[in-house]
């Protein structure tokens, strides 16, 4: 297996566990509140919709699209989208920003859909109960839709298909596998780390295919994946020191124009 084939399942497995706990955190309060048998035809129906989405989405842009145009546009929508999770773990590991907490969510999502069953229609003993699928088929296939999208734009980018679909299935095995055995939210989970290490990859990769689309013929080839991702992590934790400097220093208290100056 090449490297650059490794990191495609490394990014891709990353990136997706993130989405993955965040999916699953919202089936579990779903399941729980209300009827499981519905919650996971709900959950079905997203990933089956979710695979129609990358088969046919992912084969157009490797198939129709010239490989130059892919790795331009691609790369521009990667650095776009890494950039935003890169700026959200400097904050939170700079303690700017509050940590993902999926205990919290889970809790919220619970107490909103009991809060529901005040006024929506009880959940049925037997059959189908909408609300759990619609819920369960809308958290899944949102955030599968942020997972389709990295894996199909990662694998068509470098020709790499099957190693990001193989890091994503992965990724969601091993989480619907530890929600099952603890059968609780997945609050442990190290989300902001992986998001900083997602986010790192995402701008590096998308910033060589974008350097790629333009022309540009990289020192080193391949190898200068790993400079650039060398560079971003090198200034995403310069970042969390400043962030942290900054909110160290003492705040100068206000003084009123004029204060000190002896009168005339």
């Amino acid at each position: 297996m090449s490297s650059v084939a490794f990191v495609t399942i490394l990014s891709a497995f990353l990136a997706s566990a993130v989405e993955f706990v965040e999916a699953v955190t919202i089936v579990l309060a779903v399941g729980v509140t209300r009827q499981w048998r519905s919650t996971l035809i709900g959950v079905a129906a997203a990933v089956v919709t979710l695979a129609i989405l990358m088969a046919v989405f992912g084969s157009a842009l490797i198939l129709f699209v010239p490989i130059g145009v892919l790795r331009l546009v691609v790369g521009a929508f990667l650095v776009i989208y890494g950039l935003q999770w890169l700026t959200k773990a400097v904050l939170r590991a700079a303690g700017a920003k509050g940590k993902h907490d999926e205990a919290a969510i889970f809790a919220a999502e619970v107490a909103e859909l009991t809060a529901g069953l005040t006024h929506e229609p009880p959940v049925a003993t037997s059959g189908m109960d909408w609300i759990s699928f619609t819920v369960a088929f809308k958290g899944v296939l949102l955030e599968g839709l942020e997972v389709a999208f990295i894996v199909v734009t990662f694998g068509a980018s470098a020709n790499l298909l099957g190693p990001a679909v193989l890091g994503a299935v992965l990724a969601g095995l091993l989480v619907v596998a530890i929600a099952v055995v603890v059968h609780r939210p997945l609050a442990r989970v190290p989300e902001n780390a992986m998001k900083f290490v997602v986010g790192v990859m995402l701008t590096g990769f998308g910033t060589f295919w974008s350097g790629e689309g333009v022309g540009i013929a990289w020192p080193g080839d391949d190898l200068a994946i790993l400079l650039l991702l060398a560079g971003y992590l090198l200034l995403a934790l310069l970042g969390v020191w400043i962030i942290r400097t900054l909110a160290r220093r003492p705040s100068r208290p206000n003084v009123p124009a004029g204060a000190g100056i002896p009168p005339s």
